[in-house]
């Protein structure tokens, strides 16, 4: 059988779901082969057919996982927020700042301010980050724009970034994220603005892979978001959430009533809302950089989402105001320390449960025969490692489509 290039002499954690329904997938002696940017092959050498490589690569007992997936971000924007950075170490809290016009509407001046090319050259660094640590999917929001042309804006930067760097992008536009000095005292004005003003052009465009709104004291109410999340699933997008960040506001059941891809954050989450979650198959994304970042002390019901059999991802949420940070790796850490998630629930949740939160199973997240043939090769002696470290880097290639 013909291939493009052939992956020999590797150990491979392919995150593959088991009859059982858990493991990584471990294959010692495994071979992964691809051709026209998708894996042909990917198991134990010994199982393998017999390929015609054009090239073939020896990874010497090297680990190969699935190239990683950053399921949440904020990566276009504007300016940034060290000031409020100092606020906060002053005693002032997230909302205090918000309320004084800081927060997610001081960046917003920022990225209305921004160009395209502008926006597009401000992320690079942060994307460079993520890619440098074996990352080949980021998932990026709108949202800092909050008018049509600015959202807009920020969604075109996003895609640009695809064309920028060899890295899917998938694009998600959020705008009810905040709400506009201009609109002050109007939310429901503004969310009828997302609703038939924004949405529509964004969908006609093609510029958004799926919507996502800010259900929270400082947000927008559980009926504003039922209007966003109608308005969504009227144009063919589906849906995902910011929720029971700060408060309980009950959003995550009200996402899973509407088949949200994930509800993200979820400290506050109740069991009604992981009841929900588990029947709908949606994916609860937790963002332990955020926790960490605003010093949060409740922590999201991770035992109660393993009973109800919930999928766990996380993600950096990389944003200028809650969490400067642009390190996936890192963010395996924090999953297991701060939240005691074990290992394999972190490099699942970076892999194939991160591909469910992005609608994108059948394209990503495991070492399976047709899925794209995106690779993180490791200089590791066990998967393990992958969590265990902070600040060091054992990513020795990425592939992405097979190159």
């Amino acid at each position: 059988m013909r291939c493009d290039r052939m992956w020999t002499d590797a150990r491979l954690a392919t995150m593959a779901p088991s009859p059982g329904g858990a493991g990584l997938g471990i294959v010692e002696g495994g071979v992964v082969a691809s051709r026209d940017g998708r894996i042909l092959y990917a198991g134990a050498a010994a199982d393998a057919p017999s390929f015609d490589a054009n090239e073939t690569i020896a990874c010497e007992g090297r680990w190969i996982t699935p190239g990683l997936i950053d399921g949440h971000t904020h990566l276009i924007h504007g300016g940034d927020r060290a000031h409020e950075f100092e606020l906060r170490l002053q005693g002032a809290s997230y909302e205090e700042i918000a309320r004084a016009g800081g927060g997610i509407v001081s960046t917003m001046t920022a990225t209305r301010a921004a160009s395209e090319e502008q926006l597009v050259a401000a992320a690079l660094p942060r994307l460079d980050a993520l890619i440098a640590e074996g990352v080949t999917t980021v998932e990026v929001k709108s949202g800092y724009g909050l008018e049509r042309e600015a959202e807009l804006r920020m969604l075109r930067a996003a895609r640009a970034l695809g064309h920028c760097r060899p890295v899917g992008i998938a694009t998600t536009f959020l705008g009810a994220h905040a709400l506009p000095p201009e609109y002050a005292g109007d939310a429901d004005g503004y969310i009828e603005a997302v609703c038939t003003q924004m949405l529509p052009t964004v969908a006609a465009e093609g510029l958004a892979d799926a919507v996502d709104a800010f259900c929270e004291g400082i947000g927008f109410t559980i009926a504003q978001t039922e209007r966003v999340f109608a308005a969504a699933t009227a144009l063919g997008l589906p849906v995902k959430l910011h929720a029971e960040q700060l408060s309980n506001r009950h959003g995550a059941a009200l996402a899973a009533r509407h088949g949200a891809l994930s509800a993200d954050h979820l400290e506050f989450l109740d069991a009604a809302g992981i009841a929900a979650m588990a029947q709908a198959g949606t994916v609860a994304t937790l963002l332990p950089g955020a926790y960490y970042f605003v010093r949060e002390t409740k922590l999201p019901p991770i035992d109660a989402l393993r009973a109800a059999g919930v999928p766990i991802a996380l993600a950096t949420d990389c944003n200028p105001g809650t969490s400067p940070l642009t390190s996936l790796l890192l963010v395996l850490n924090m999953g297991a320390t701060l939240f005691r998630l074990t290992v394999e629930e972190c490099l699942l949740g970076v892999t194939r449960h991160a591909a469910q939160a992005l609608g994108l199973s059948a394209e990503i997240g495991t070492l399976e025969a047709g899925k794209s043939c995106d690779l993180a090769i490791w200089d590791i002696e066990r998967p393990a490692e992958l969590v265990y470290r902070m600040g060091y880097n054992p990513l020795h290639a990425r592939i992405w489509r097979g190159h």
